[in-house]
């Protein structure tokens, strides 16, 4: 009994959990997965009639996001770093611009978002107004980031497509040197990867865009689709995470 209490204590798996839980990012991720898939439940049972369910998932929403509120406490100082950093780096003058301009909006989401929470909370008292217009500022900047985050990905996109054409064509006409031909191929790779995961970034901020634009009243989707466009997205960024901490391809 203990060795096989052993094994699965032990397990690998276990292992690589326990690192992804360990970070505040890994934890996030997962909060973020229960509560949108909570807010599609949410919806299924109110449209089925069933209230005493729906009003259990929402709370489990409501209470997560809260909690989601209180992890990303200083965040946004997280991403004024990331501004700075951008702004004094080199690169193509878009995507650069479209990085300190997403580092600066998600700044002002966070911002205003730790203004909701300790409004939440009771650590700041708003009239009803002030809190529907704070809370209106931060969808706002959310929506700002995610817009810049998809115009990054597109230029970026762009770029490396156009150096894979020339990497391609350089390879068509080069003369045939070994040594060439493997700095051409760990290129070709390094090019793929960041084509892949450009391509991955895209598709999380297409489907968390109808969040903030739904907060915002821009659409008109119901709860089950943005709880389910939401689900998707936390479970990209969720593996996207286990695999950065696991070291996972």
């Amino acid at each position: 009994m203990s060795t096989v209490a052993s094994q699965v204590i032990l397990h690998p798996y276990v292992s690589q959990a326990l690192r992804y839980g360990g970070t505040n990012l890994g934890r996030d991720k997962l909060y973020r997965t229960v509560q949108y898939f909570s807010r599609f439940l949410a919806w299924f049972f109110l449209s089925r009639g069933d209230k005493l369910q729906a009003v259990r998932w929402n709370a489990l929403k409501n209470h997560l996001a809260l909690a989601r509120k209180l992890m990303r406490l200083g965040k946004p100082v997280e991403h004024l770093q990331a501004a700075l950093r951008a702004a004094q780096a080199t690169g193509e003058l878009g995507e650069q611009l479209a990085t300190i301009c997403r580092q600066i909006a998600y700044f002002g989401y966070l911002t205003y978002d730790t203004i909701v929470w300790a409004n939440a909370v009771k650590l700041i008292n708003l009239k009803t107004s002030t809190s529907q217009r704070v809370t209106k500022i931060s969808n706002q900047f959310w929506l700002s980031g995610i817009l810049l985050s998809i115009t990054h990905a597109l230029l970026k996109a762009g770029r490396l497509a156009q150096e894979a054409k020339k990497l391609r064509a350089s390879q068509s006409w080069g003369e045939k040197d070994l040594g060439d031909e493997a700095q051409r191929e760990v290129k070709q790779l390094a090019l793929e990867k960041l084509r892949v995961d450009t391509r991955y970034q895209f598709i999380i901020d297409i489907l968390d865009i109808w969040i903030p634009a739904s907060n915002l009243g821009l659409t008109n989707v119901n709860d089950g689709v943005v709880g389910l466009a939401g689900f998707i997205s936390s479970v990209m960024g969720m593996l996207a995470q286990w695999n950065a901490v696991n070291g996972s391809k």
